[in-house]
Formats: structure tokens, C-alpha cells, sequence
């Protein structure tokens, strides 16, 4: 269901004190944006110090009279967790809003993952969410405004998806810390609010890692974010997240495809794995054993992706994309380094 609530307070975030991880690029600098422009102090946090001061110079230049600062942070690191929430703190007098936004995209089949993929993707996800959310906690308990904790989970971990199985399970993971913390923390004044999106035109088929028959999986992968029938564009998505926020909504699914599925695999689950494996018949099947190359990056191969395909095929899938390319450069996507930030790509 779009939108149960929480029960009502005060919804107003101005002069309030949020952290976003993941914050540098995609979702979570939209999302920094749309909280600045409420009159939040903002810090974000990512593990690459370029990418944050690109970042932040572009907050703050969008907000010339905002308060923005930039920690680098591993979010796997429970303890450099721990000094970011300290930090933003007592840079501004306490917390008052939390979002776990930071995550990894593998884009593989199956054949091509291993054990390793896996506890990446927990790793950066769900123990990311897990360390940002106890972390926070004490601070947001402390609030006067009373404390709001944001989850962004997904679709594709309410209904998982084929060729995101590390990513389905690591945020199916995220949606039940999600509800466990709201039945924990009922009545203590702070709030927390899920957020699960569909795909969204982030540009994050450029942070996205590819395996298997890399050039194909970027191709399907980039041209299905990238379409205006299946994905949201990414600040109408970061505003209904800051909205929810602000609400004390209690779990949002967003898009109407996203809905859609998450309504039919309440309804009707054995139809809805019967579709998930159609679409896997669909995709790329995994190199025979040997000629898998490793696991790259969209934006090392996406020159190759498009030299390997059909020039009508290349059109449509530019076509496809196109929105989704132009959001690249706007959220800090096109620059990152390969090794960049665990931020969202998503």
C-alpha cells in the first residue's frame, strides 16, 4: 500500500539536522537537495572524498544559503558510522533525520555470482541500514522535534528481481529491519519510514557493477531504467521520499509499475514467480565456464555495450536511455571513479 501512517505530529522539517548516506550521487544527493530546500542542515556521507566535495559544491550552489557538510564514510564500518552521526551531532546540535540510502548494484545471472557478491551486497545494504540506523537512534531519541529514521529499501526486495539476486536479498532484508524498528521503537517519538522504489532515471546503469555477458546486461539493464513506461524521474522520487519523512508515513512503495508488483505478489504469488522466470528466460545467459570476465562498472562498458549491438538495436536502446543519460550528469553519476562511493546507485 502507498502511504500507511504514522500516528500525526509535527511535520515541519525546517532547522532540523539530517544525514544521508550514500549522499554523493543518485537518489541520496536528490534527496539532500529536497531536504535542504526544506531548511535543513544537511550532511551527507560516501566513501569518496571527490565525489562528496563535487556533491556538496552542487548543493550548494542550488542552496546558497544552506548548510551542507560532507563526511567520508564506509558504511560497513560501524565505527566510522558512529563518528559521522557524533560529528553531525555536534555540528549542529543534535539529529533529528536519518536516511539510509547507501547500496551496490550487481547486475548478473545466477551462473555468473558467487558467495563473495552476496555478502557484498549484505554487507553495504542491509548492514549499512543496520549501523545507520543504530547509530542514529540515540540522537533521534533525543530530539525535540521528535526523531525520523528513513529505510530505503526497493522493489527488488519486495518482489525479487532476476539478475538482482544479490540486491533482492540484501534489501528484503532492509524492508524487515524496517518494520521491525517501527514495531521497536512505537512510542518512543521517533519514526520510521520505508521507502521502496521502482526503478528511477538516476543514471545508476553507470555506478551499476555488470557480470556475466556484461555489454548485454548494461544494455537491458540502462534501457529499462531509463524508460519513461517503467521508471520515475528521480526528483519527483526524492521529493515523495522527503515527503513521506515529513509525513511519518510508515512504508511507501513508489511507482506505479513497483506498486503493481507488489500488489500482485500479495495477491497472486505463484503468477508473479511465474513472470520472474519468464523475464529470466529473457535475459542474458552467463558465459561458459572460463570466459566470464570479471565484474565491471556501466561506465567502462558501456562504449562496448553500444559497439556491440545492432545499430537499430543501438538506437533504441539510446533511445531508452536517453532520459536516464542526462540524469547521469546532473547526480554525479558520469564522473564518479569506478571505485567510488558506496553510495546508492539506485
Amino acid at each position: 500500500m502507498d502511504g500507511l501512517f504514522a500516528p500525526k505530529g509535527d511535520r515541519s522539517l525546517k532547522g532540523l539536522s539530517a544525514v544521508v548516506t550514500g549522499g554523493s550521487r543518485g537518489l541520496g544527493l536528490l534527496v539532500a537537495d529536497r531536504l535542504l530546500a526544506r531548511g535543513c542542515a544537511v550532511t551527507i556521507a560516501a566513501r569518496d572524498e571527490e565525489e562528496l566535495e563535487r556533491a556538496r559544491g552542487q548543493l550548494l550552489r542550488d542552496h546558497p544559503e544552506g548548510s551542507v557538510r560532507a563526511v567520508r564514510c564506509d558504511v560497513t564500518d560501524r565505527g566510522q558510522v558512529t563518528a559521522l552521526m557524533r560529528e553531525a551531532a555536534a555540528a549542529h546540535g543534535g539529529l533529528d533525520v536519518a536516511v539510509a540510502n547507501a547500496g551496490i548494484i550487481q547486475v548478473a545471472p545466477l551462473d555468473a555470482l558467487g558467495p563473495e557478491d552476496f555478502a557484498a551486497a549484505a554487507e553495504t545494504i542491509f548492514m549499512g541500514a543496520v549501523h545507520t540506523s543504530l547509530e542514529a537512534l540515540p540522537w533521534l531519541r533525543r530530539s525535540p522535534a521528535g526523531g525520523r529514521l528513513g529505510l530505503i529499501g526497493s522493489v527488488g526486495g519486495l518482489v525479487a528481481a532476476p539478475h538482482l539476486l544479490p540486491y533482492s536479498c540484501a534489501k528484503s532484508a532492509v524492508a524487515a529491519l524496517a518494520e521491525g524498528l517501527h514495531a521497536e521503537l512505537a512510542g518512543s517519538g521517533v519514526s520510521v519510514t520505508a521507502v521502496h522504489p521502482g526503478l528511477m532515471r538516476t543514471g545508476s546503469h553507470l555506478a551499476a557493477e555488470f557480470g556475466g555477458q556484461r555489454e548485454k546486461e548494461f544494455g537491458w539493464f540502462s534501457a529499462a531504467a531509463g524508460s519513461p513506461l517503467l521508471s520515475m524521474d528521480a526528483r519527483r522520487a526524492a521529493e515523495r521520499v522527503v515527503s513521506s519523512l515529513e509525513r511519518r508515513r510508515i512504508r511507501v512503495v513508489l511507482t506505479p509499475a513497483a506498486r503493481a508488483a507488489d500488489l500482485g505478489h500479495g495477491v497472486a504469488p505463484r503468477l508473479t514467480a511465474r513472470v520472474g522466470a519468464l523475464a529470466a528466460r529473457a535475459l542474458p545467459t552467463a558465459p561458459p565456464d572460463g570466459e566470464a570476465a570479471a565484474q565491471a562498472a556501466g561506465r567502462d562498458v558501456e562504449a562496448a555495450a553500444d559497439r556491440g549491438l545492432h545499430p537499430v538495436l543501438r538506437r533504441a536502446r539510446s533511445w531508452a536511455a536517453a532520459l536516464n543519460d542526462r540524469a547521469s550528469g546532473r547526480l554525479n553519476q558520469r564522473r564518479a571513479s569506478s571505485g567510488g562511493a558506496k553510495g546508492s546507485p539506485a
